[in-house]
């Protein structure tokens, strides 16, 4: 039973991660319907951001709380990412609304190569560690363990999340994503400034990601250029997962998707002799996206239009 309980804590943790990155691919997907497959390497430039302020403030000698140093780290993090979401829905992606869904959909995959090319050339090609700035505290739990980290991560995570649900459903900003998501022309038509509403969806999901990058950094403790694409095939996953275009599905898709993948790595792992553990629990994710694309290719909570931002 304690093993049980600790890879659901472990799958909790990382789906938390998954959940916001997947919110970033059901936005956009829900108001243009692009698949934005630049995303994960959004969250890459985030997670490289923040660990090199931690590294620096660490590395410099400045003494100062856990706390302040990871709020840092976001404050650089949060604007370099919206600045890449911004640019790239400016510059790549609009002048492609009316084009081919294919024409976009090569085009993402042209921003991605491009971000993580450009990562590579600034921060090389090693991995950065990421400073042991929060003091692990560990805690008994029916006799699995949690960290303080995991605590931090999940309850941020869940706080994010609802955050952003209520701006959704409870502001103009929210309610003018769910009119383009319904119909972009109508939603024109009747003084929505769609350009301005799609723009905000890019900048919601960007700070998102950013934020995600700074808890995998921290989680795992490094940083490189291409952890961006596995990460965002895996939150594409739980958005296809969940229902793609629908929040709250995204959210779902994300923590079953890593509790999926902890169950699978740690229960499988041993029925095989450890043939199919921790280095191969990657292949647990595609084969939720292939059997989600034969058997419900609309999700788990399908599409609801009125819930899409």
């Amino acid at each position: 039973m304690d093993i049980f309980l600790q890879q659901i804590i472990n799958g909790l943790t990382v789906g938390s991660v998954y959940a916001l990155v997947a919110l970033g691919y059901t936005m956009v997907y829900g108001i243009i319907g692009l698949i934005n497959f630049a995303h994960g390497d959004v969250v890459m430039v985030g997670a490289m951001v923040a660990t090199s302020v931690v590294l620096a403030l660490v590395g410099g000698g400045a003494a100062m709380p856990a706390g302040l140093a990871i709020a840092l780290a976001l404050a650089a993090a949060i604007p370099v990412c919206m600045g890449i979401g911004w640019t790239a829905e400016r510059f790549a992606y609009r002048p492609l609304r009316r084009a081919p869904r294919l024409a976009a959909l090569i085009t993402a995959i042209g921003v991605s190569i491009i971000l993580q090319n450009l990562a590579m050339m600034f921060w090389g090609r090693n991995y950065l560690n990421f400073p042991h700035v929060i003091e692990p505290v560990l805690y008994n739990v029916g006799g699995a363990r949690i960290s303080s980290l995991q605590v931090v991560i999940v309850l941020s995570a869940a706080a994010i999340m609802a955050c952003l649900l209520l701006v959704v459903h409870r502001t103009r900003l929210g309610t003018a994503m769910r009119a383009t998501a319904q119909n972009r022309e109508v939603a024109g038509l009747m003084g929505v400034n769609i350009n301005t509403v799609i723009s905000a969806a890019f900048l919601i999901g960007s700070a998102l990601a950013a934020v995600a990058g700074v808890m995998i950094a921290s989680y795992y403790g490094v940083a490189q250029y291409t952890m961006g694409f596995m990460l965002g095939l895996k939150a594409f996953t739980a958005a296809v997962l969940g229902g793609i275009g629908n929040l709250g599905g995204a959210m779902l898709g994300g923590l079953l998707l890593g509790l999926i993948e902890a169950l699978g790595a740690g229960y499988v792992g041993d029925l095989t002799g450890g043939v199919f553990g921790s280095h191969y629990q990657d292949v647990f994710s595609f084969i939720v996206l292939i059997v989600v694309l034969i058997f419900r290719p609309s999700g788990l909570l399908g599409e609801r239009s009125g819930d899409r931002a």
